[in-house]
């Protein structure tokens, strides 16, 4: 079985004093660079929230409607979040201080703006695949670490489509954030991928 380590969304705008910060979400970076350093996987991934600027998930796109309101895109409920994470911007660049030198893939998603995408390998309303898995598996990747933000959003997600995807998969909980809109709601995440199948580790 050859481990990879997939790094979500580890990007300036969910860091304190981005456009949508996850609280602490800056203690990942530690993790993660230990992680990396650490030579223990054969390839290292990370994806790239990456939205244009008319993105359908934004607030500022739906007339009188509050950042983190409850709205629908797609047919499908969605949070209305603030403008974050868009090309060409510094918030969506991979924060400053992560260990870039090895990674082997970045890899967009958000692109569109009809749907959010949650999930590093589809939208959303799964119309479509990012790259992900086809990265993966080109890399021989079978097996997967997972360390990001947020543990209540984008890594679930992500963990629950790896899972039904076959791979093997390990949350290291010490290396996950969440923004916990609702109060609870990162444990509950942690609990979702539990019992989907993976397993919650934390980081020698």
């Amino acid at each position: 079985m050859t481990r990879g380590l997939l790094l979500i969304d580890i990007q300036n705008d969910f860091l304190p004093g981005g456009a949508l910060a996850v609280p602490r979400g800056d203690e990942v970076i530690a993790v993660a660079n230990r992680c990396i350093a650490s030579g223990a996987y054969a390839a290292v991934v990370a994806t790239q929230d990456l939205h244009p600027p008319d993105h359908g998930s934004f607030a500022s796109q739906h007339p009188g409607a509050a950042p983190y309101a409850q709205g629908e895109l797609a047919g499908l409920p969605q949070t209305l979040w603030p403008d974050h994470c868009v090309r060409g911007s510094r918030g969506a660049e991979l924060a400053e201080a992560l260990d870039r030198r090895r990674l082997a893939a970045v890899v967009p998603k958000g692109t569109d703006p009809s749907i959010d995408s949650y999930s590093g390998f589809f939208d959303n309303a799964r119309r479509k695949k990012t790259d992900l898995e086809a990265t993966l598996r080109a890399l021989g990747v079978s097996a997967l670490d997972v360390v990001g933000l947020a543990t209540d959003y984008c890594v679930k997600a992500t963990v629950l489509d790896a899972l039904e995807l076959g791979f093997s998969v390990r949350v290291l909980v010490e290396g996950v954030r969440a923004v916990d809109l609702q109060p609870g709601d990162g444990a509950r995440a942690i609990e979702a991928m539990r019992e989907a199948g993976a397993e919650l580790v934390g980081v020698a």
